[in-house]
């Protein structure tokens, strides 16, 4: 049993679970084709999800048993994410603290048995600002930037209307600084606090605000989201986890394009290859396929081996700047 798991249980047995409520939340992710997608219960808007049971052997355990009970996938992949425990963060009227423990999933979309309840969403869909794989989304500079700037202008010092625009331009790559793909989350804080996506205005009395099209979900299970999206495009320049995602055998460019759905921005190809190639992360099988089009394309599979031998440390993903 993890020391967070037994933390847990001592204060229950202190006589202090009263007030406090324990969930499990799963950010399942999957690629399919070109888009990084997240696996939702409900109305493509709630995360898999479940309380923490006294009976529960661990926290790892309890979060397996309830997303394949909700979902019928059976976990593989799974790393802790992050401790949610804002007092005010699933609304006003509960009376019980909510805490929150959130776990990044990788998985193979084609592994998953599925259930009617549950489907798989573009993460592009909760977040479409995110997505610069074909330049500058336009609803950064049509929507985005002109919102920004008037919620920027919206207070009566200059101080901290120069404070709200240098974030903005910080998170969104405004004024010519450098987008950087690793900032989803403080992107969605930001937009939170401008009001303009629908989680930052449940509940208010006053008229329809000006919205970002984008999906909603419940409580702040978006927030998590983004959580998950920043860890995951941090990790898959460090660490070997892409391959989680990727079937045994793939061609260099299915690599690629997974890498690039998830990073949310292009990958200069000669520089991608070289660096798989010095990493040796990969090895040919002998095959090839004719899928791709034109001449056959080489099919590689991940060196398992790579795990044992070192850690991959000090690389840079080579993406494209624009």
């Amino acid at each position: 049993m993890d020391d967070q798991a037994i933390g847990l249980r001592k204060h229950r047995a202190a006589g202090k679970a009263d007030n406090v409520k324990v969930d499990l939340i799963a950010f399942v992710v999957a690629v399919n084709g070109s888009q990084p997608c997240v696996l939702t219960i409900g109305q493509a808007d709630t995360l898999p999800s479940g309380p923490f049971a006294l009976e529960h052997r661990s926290l790892q355990s309890g979060l397996r048993g309830w997303v394949e009970q909700q979902t019928g996938h059976r976990l593989g992949y799974i790393e802790q994410l992050y401790t949610f425990a804002d007092r005010d963060r699933i609304g006003a009227e509960r009376q019980q603290r909510v805490i929150s423990i959130s776990y990044l999933a990788l998985t193979r979309k084609e592994q998953a048995a599925g259930s009617p309840k549950c489907g798989w969403q573009s993460w592009y869909e909760y977040f479409p600002w995110e997505d610069h794989r074909s330049g500058t989304p336009a609803v950064v500079l049509d929507v985005l930037r002109p919102r920004l700037i008037e919620w920027a202008n919206g207070v009566g010092d200059s101080a901290t209307r120069r404070e709200r625009w240098q974030r903005a331009t910080i998170a969104f790559g405004f004024d010519d600084r450098l987008w950087n793909e690793e900032l989803t989350l403080q992107r969605y804080e930001l937009v939170y606090e401008a009001g303009l996506v629908q989680e930052a205005v449940r509940g208010r009395d006053a008229g329809p605000p000006p919205l970002v099209p984008s999906k909603s979900m419940v409580a702040d299970h978006r927030r998590i989201v983004a959580t998950g999206i920043a860890r995951l495009r941090s990790k898959i320049k460090y660490r070997p986890v892409v391959f989680e995602l990727m079937p045994p055998v793939f061609t260099l460019l299915q690599l690629q394009r997974t890498v690039e759905a998830l990073a949310g921005r292009l990958i200069h190809k000669p520089n991608f290859r070289r660096l798989i190639e010095q990493q040796e992360l990969v090895e040919e099988t002998g095959e090839a396929t004719t899928e791709t089009g034109g001449r056959p394309a080489k099919l590689f599979r991940f060196r398992h081996a790579v795990l044992d031998d070192r850690l991959i440390a000090g690389t840079k993903l080579p993406l494209a700047r624009g």
